[in-house]
């Protein structure tokens, strides 16, 4: 069973230009590099690697809870 995150922001690292995704659980925040995901990716497909991204660590997150900062 998936422990339910509260949300999850997607965003470019300025230092290394990777995206990231952080994903809130309450007051706790797991941020993880999307290393395979183009630079020129598009918000929908950055929203589905990020809800992907907390299946594997063991989070649902709604994806209307999923914020993309361009």
């Amino acid at each position: 069973m998936l422990v339910q995150a509260t949300s999850a922001n997607v965003e470019r690292d300025r230092k290394d230009g990777k995206w990231h995704v952080q994903i809130h659980v309450g007051a706790e925040v797991i941020k993880r590099p999307l290393p395979k995901t183009a630079e020129d990716a598009g918000e929908d497909a950055l929203r589905l690697v990020a809800i992907a991204t907390a299946k594997d660590e063991g989070y649902d997150v709604d994806p209307g809870k999923v914020a993309v900062v361009l």
